[in-house]
């Protein structure tokens, strides 16, 4: 089964106070983590490893985990000591040893429901696909995509609206030869000057002009990106609306827990 990189290395300074003592990937949502519903979430998906790329506040990360029973070979952390003054860029950068088989890349402040990863594990088989949402408008901060039907052409937060298909929702597929392209594709970026202030979707974005790159839309599923407060109150809703629809359950309950104990 695919395994899970995730990125959690970042303060969230835009959510202080809450982020004041400690990461982003610990505000509580629905008074959980949002790094807890991401490792259930995974887990219902059937995601058996995950290695989360910890930074400001790991302490705190890690025992997270050992309150959740997760600080095992299935549940790893991976520090980047570049948190306090890199993008997420040399996140995926200080993951690389991961990147040697098919994995799933998730962004530390999105909330998705499991049925994002089985459309993702479903679509036609490519280097690397992207979840990509449809809206009416997009941000300046919004990471757009353009498409040519499922290609990508381009992912970045400037492009204009008149080419503008859609967003990202940070959940990424590396399949077969997908991995190696990104290792390689981080390593160029790496050597570009300012690459600390780069995102990882600057290296998505090279291998999108070189053809490498689907997209699968994830159209009718729920999902939130926690960066500012008003999301906050979005992803409350989100959550309320799963907890309402699902049976009851806990991590330890789930194929992830099982594998790491």
């Amino acid at each position: 089964m695919v395994k899970a990189l995730i990125l959690s290395a970042g303060q969230g300074r835009r959510l202080r106070p809450l982020t004041s003592k400690k990461p982003k990937c610990l505000v509580r949502v629905g008074g959980r983590p949002i790094l807890e519903w991401q490792l259930e979430t995974l887990a219902a998906a059937g995601v058996d490893r995950c290695s989360i790329v910890t930074g400001f506040g790991a302490e705190k990360v890690c025992e997270m985990l050992r309150t959740l029973g997760l600080e095992a070979p299935g549940v790893r952390t991976i520090f980047n000591p570049s948190f306090d003054t890199a993008d997420n860029l040399v996140s995926c950068w200080a993951a690389r040893a991961e990147m040697y088989e098919d994995f799933l890349l998730v962004n530390g402040d999105t909330l998705f429901e499991p049925e994002v990863i089985d459309r993702l594990l479903a679509s036609p088989p490519a280097p690397v696909t992207l979840a990509m949402a449809r809206k009416a408008v997009y941000d300046a901060d919004d990471m757009k995509v353009r498409c040519d039907g499922n290609v990508l052409r381009r992912v970045g937060k400037d492009l204009p609206p008149s080419e503008t298909d859609g967003e990202s929702i940070g959940v990424l597929l590396f399949r077969g030869e997908g991995p190696r392209l990104f290792r390689e594709a981080l390593a160029d970026a790496m050597q570009t000057p300012g690459a600390a202030r780069m995102w990882y979707l600057s290296a998505v974005n090279e291998l999108a002009a070189r053809g490498f790159v689907r997209t699968a839309s994830v159209a009718g599923l729920r999902w939130a990106e926690v960066d500012y407060w008003p999301d906050l109150e979005a992803a409350e809703r989100l959550v309320a609306s799963w907890e309402r629809c699902a049976a009851p359950r806990t991590i330890a309950s789930l194929p992830l827990a099982a594998a790491a104990k």
